[in-house]
């Protein structure tokens, strides 16, 4: 499997980003090296990168193609294990898969309109904008909203509400909500996703009829956000479910044939009145063959790395408390680089963070405890626990010296940790290292409202 190439180009953005902040240029040269990089915009990943190098200022270029160089190397190995195949490239501005209308929903099949409820031809989208609160890798120029890596932090926001839409029925999963929402609109949420010139909204696609018949408040916040994470994942979740006892139902009355989960997919895209027209299968339509047709395929094909991407976090979704809230806030910043001295409890600096940073922020994100800056520092606070008691937001220490630990992470749980590995590398999920000791320096009530 090869790392897509805006991956590498996001990447490769943010190495010259943190290298730009580190040098001793003149401020207005790291002024207009900035300006240059927050600019930069691609609008098809081969776009060469050379074109980013060449516009920064003379005095730091050929130092940045060093730290380009770099770090385009590492990331593809580093990156790779965390990017299932294509599932997590947003389709093409120009070209995006068809969008699910949802014209009809499922309890009215016999009623539905004969044309088609999705445009003649892939649709383009007015506004082709940054995902609003959904870019999550906040040191990542804005300019690559849609870029692989984005999604990776974006996932982390959806867990626990595909965790939730993936539990209404026994057919449809997580991992199945996961790649139709991949297809339908790369994970792209709040005010500035994009809408469909049919008027689909939010991260699940939805038109306003079907909207006002799934759309509820599921995260209790007084409104139903069709721009919104929980709202849009739990109406997909019940609209798949219905759909999918609709179609077995005919299923078993003969009408219609095939795998039924391929068939709720298809209603998910071209209506549940397509599927029992055609018997199964929509067919007899171009736009079936040109858009549903594949528009399935690739979501049952990308559902086996939606699980294994999704497992560690559906895990953390399950975790209550502070322990949890930790390993959250730590893993929005998945895909960051790593940078020496990086990060402190307001967040990543210099582009990144280092190992201690990673966790300074987290715990600190999650329940307002502010740790030592350092691992070896940090190793003295609160107690050591065996290992196979670690639970979410333990810290992990490794790589042991004669001053303590040189490294430090945070345990995700099912024997992983999220952390901050070394130069050249990135934020990312890694097994947990045989020598490592685990500490909890959460107490069971670690945020001031619990402690009252």
């Amino acid at each position: 499997m090869s790392v897509d190439p805006s991956t590498l180009i996001v990447a490769v953005v943010a190495a010259a980003g943190a290298f730009i902040q580190g040098t001793d240029a003149p401020p207005e040269i790291k002024d207009q090296a900035k300006q240059t990089l927050e600019s930069y915009s691609a609008p098809s990943v081969d776009k060469q990168v050379s074109d980013v190098i060449a516009a920064l200022p003379e005095p730091v270029r050929e130092p940045a193609q060093q730290a380009v160089d770099d770090v385009t190397a590492a990331a593809a190995t580093a990156l790779e294990p965390h990017l299932p195949a294509d599932a997590l490239t947003p389709p093409p501005a120009t070209e995006p898969e068809p969008s699910a209308q949802h014209v009809a929903p499922p309890s009215e099949p016999e009623s539905a309109s004969p044309v088609p409820p999705f445009l003649s031809s892939p649709p383009t989208y007015a506004d082709d904008t940054d995902a609003g609160s959904g870019a999550v890798l906040q040191p990542v120029p804005a300019a690559f909203p849609r870029a692989s890596l984005a999604p990776v932090g974006a996932i982390a926001l959806f867990a626990p509400w595909l965790r939730k839409a993936g539990s209404i029925c026994e057919a449809i999963k997580p991992a199945t909500l996961a790649a139709l929402y991949a297809a339908e609109n790369g994970f792209r949420y709040g005010p500035t996703a994009p809408v469909s010139p049919a008027g689909a909204l939010g991260p699940g696609q939805f038109m306003p009829g079907t909207w006002a018949i799934y759309g509820k408040d599921a995260d209790d916040d007084g409104r139903a956000d069709v721009l919104g994470i929980a709202d849009p994942v739990m109406a997909s979740g019940n609209l798949l479910c219905d759909m999918h006892e609709q179609i077995d139902a005919w299923k078993r009355q003969g009408r219609v044939s095939g795998d039924t989960l391929d068939l709720t997919i298809a209603a998910y895209n071209a209506g549940s009145g397509a599927v029992l027209r055609s018997g199964g299968m929509p067919t007899g339509s171009p736009d079936y063959e040109n858009q549903t047709k594949p528009y399935v395929a690739k979501i049952r094909a990308n559902e086996p790395s939606f699980a294994q991407l999704l497992a560690p976090l559906i895990g953390l979704s399950r975790a209550d408390g502070a322990g949890g809230r930790v390993v959250e806030s730590a893993i929005r910043y998945l895909g960051l680089p790593y940078v020496w001295g990086g990060g402190n409890i307001d967040g990543p600096s210099g582009g990144g963070f280092d190992c201690s940073g990673l966790t300074s922020f987290a715990v600190h994100a999650a329940t307002g405890i502010t740790l030592p800056r350092t691992s070896e520092t940090q190793w003295n606070i609160g107690q050591e626990i065996p290992m196979d008691q670690a639970r979410p937001g333990d810290l992990l220490f490794g790589n042991w010296q004669s001053g303590g630990p040189g490294h430090v992470a945070i345990y995700i749980g099912n024997g992983q940790m999220i952390h901050a590995p070394t130069t050249g590398d990135v934020v990312r999920i890694a097994d947990v290292f045989p020598e490592m000791k685990a500490r909890r320096v959460l107490s069971p009530a670690s945020t001031p409202a619990e402690r009252q």
